[in-house]
């Protein structure tokens, strides 16, 4: 075990990853995520049997699963003991195992997660005192969520009001950006809360119809707002006028919630039929007529889409089609696709069908297609093998992977541990060094072959980065 390697699995997801321990836990082996911890120096095992441990009441434990990894300085061990020992009521050793001194105190990260032992401790005033020279950033929402619930939004209140005012001025001062970008929205947010409602609404509308204000998160976040409090007349407004690209589908989902369906599909229909960019639009109305069991309607607004370049509403639609259990019907949107479509997106078409085939049982079917690709296509050895496990053929499926010579060794383990043996699948795993050293090769292969003119690589260094060729999940 040594930081490097921990710095290294954190970064990447390599080793035993947080999708194998889920596996893992499901599967109720806990004491096998602890022996992996201790012997194997996986920090992804340490953490989630040092959590379990704590459910159960078991700290001491918890404490020496996290031992050795605070031992050689890896700090991320260091905070999850300070949070152990709080749960165990050992309040003053935990914070004083943590607290940062002057150095770290200007460190946002730390403050950040200082206070949010602080806070479990019951000391929120500390907290907001010791976030409070940083929330003129990202830490701004850290402040917001910590707080709530804690009775402290007047002083939350007035720590934004000062930073709210600068983002209002901004365009008057000829300014398009400020590190407190999100203070308005932020502010109406502890506003609404505190049972402000009113105030939320009046304060927030008023920047958003002077154009005080810096972006469209923030517009965003008044139609909201304002769809929480059932304020259909402002969204008509809001939604059919110039900032329509934003809050139109807001408005619609406004007059849905009122009961107003023909109304919301109109106007949805209506701005697609007749806005120089009516795909915004899309969306919203698939999603609704989805809802109301209107799903053949809903494809047929996506399908004018269904060729572009990102896809984007095509696999929404997919999924809805699956949803519904039509596997025939999404299958059948896929074939439709021009062989121009098809290579210009090979892996996520690939991906896709197989997922579609998989699911609908048509396991043989799905084997013959997936032949007819590139071998090298990424992904598919995997995909290749969990389809010949779910069609029983299990010892090919561990055959192809074993001898694929994957860069993910954690697909073998988990179909292991789907079969039963779960001590197999982490006995047959590569240590945490050799898969970090086996990450520098092929980075320095990478690297070697590199133009002058390209990047330099910034790839997962072979991590476990589970199934991200099929973005749909397990067959099931």
């Amino acid at each position: 075990m040594n930081v490097d390697d921990l710095y290294w699995q954190a970064k990447h997801y390599g080793g035993i990853s947080p999708r194998l321990v889920n596996v893992l836990l499901e599967d109720g082996q806990l004491e096998l995520l602890i022996q992996a911890a201790a012997e194997r120096g996986e920090w992804f095992c340490a953490e989630t049997s040092a959590r379990e441990l704590c459910k159960a009441g078991d700290f001491q434990r918890a404490l020496a699963v996290m031992e050795p990894f605070v031992a050689i300085g890896w700090s991320p061990a260091r905070w999850a003991t300070a949070d152990i020992m709080l749960q165990a009521g050992r309040t003053e050793q935990a914070l004083e195992l943590v607290r940062p001194d002057e150095t770290g105190r200007e460190s946002e990260h730390a403050c950040r997660r200082f206070a949010e032992l602080l806070v479990k401790a019951g000391r929120v005033d500390e907290a907001i005192a010791l976030l409070t020279p940083h929330i003129d950033g990202w830490l701004l929402p850290v402040l917001v969520e910590l707080t709530e619930g804690q009775d402290r939004d007047e002083r939350v209140l007035e720590l934004i009001a000062p930073l709210a005012q600068r983002v209002r001025n901004a365009r008057a001062e000829g300014r398009w950006r400020d590190d407190a970008w999100d203070a308005q929205e932020r502010e109406a947010q502890v506003l609404e809360r505190a049972g402000r409602v009113e105030q939320a609404i009046r304060t927030l509308g008023a920047d958003i119809a002077a154009g005080r204000f810096l972006t469209q998160n923030t517009l965003t976040a008044y139609a909201e707002l304002l769809v929480r409090h059932g304020r259909i007349e402002a969204l008509r407004e809001l939604g059919t006028g110039k900032h329509s690209g934003v809050a139109l589908p807001h408005y619609a989902q406004a007059l849905e919630n009122d009961r107003r369906v023909e109304e919301a599909e109109a106007i949805l229909r209506q701005f697609i039929g007749s806005a120089e960019y009516p795909d915004r639009f899309r969306w919203a109305l698939i999603e609704l007529l989805a809802r109301q069991g209107r799903l053949s309607e809903a494809v047929e607004v996506g399908r004018p889409t269904f060729d572009y370049h990102d896809a984007w509403l095509l696999e929404g639609v997919i999924h809805l089609l699956y949803g519904a259990g039509r596997l025939d019907d999404a299958l059948a949107i896929l074939d439709e696709r021009s062989a121009e479509f098809v290579e210009e997106h090979p892996s996520w078409f690939t991906s896709n069908r197989l997922w579609l085939l998989g699911e609908a049982g048509r396991y043989e079917e799905a084997l013959a297609y997936a032949a007819t690709r590139p071998a090298d296509q990424y992904g598919l050895t995997e995909t290749v093998a969990r389809l010949l496990e779910k069609s029983g053929r299990l010892e090919e499926a561990i055959s192809l992977l074993r001898a694929s010579g994957s860069e993910r060794p954690s697909e073998l383990a988990e179909l292991l541990i789907r079969q039963g043996r779960a001590a197999d699948a982490i006995a047959g795993m590569p240590s945490l060094s050799a898969l970090h050293e086996a990450a520098r090769r092929r980075e320095a292969a990478t690297e070697a072959t590199r133009s002058p003119d390209e990047p330099p690589f910034q790839g997962l260094s072979g991590g476990s980065c589970d199934r991200v060729t099929c973005r749909h999940g397990t067959f099931t």
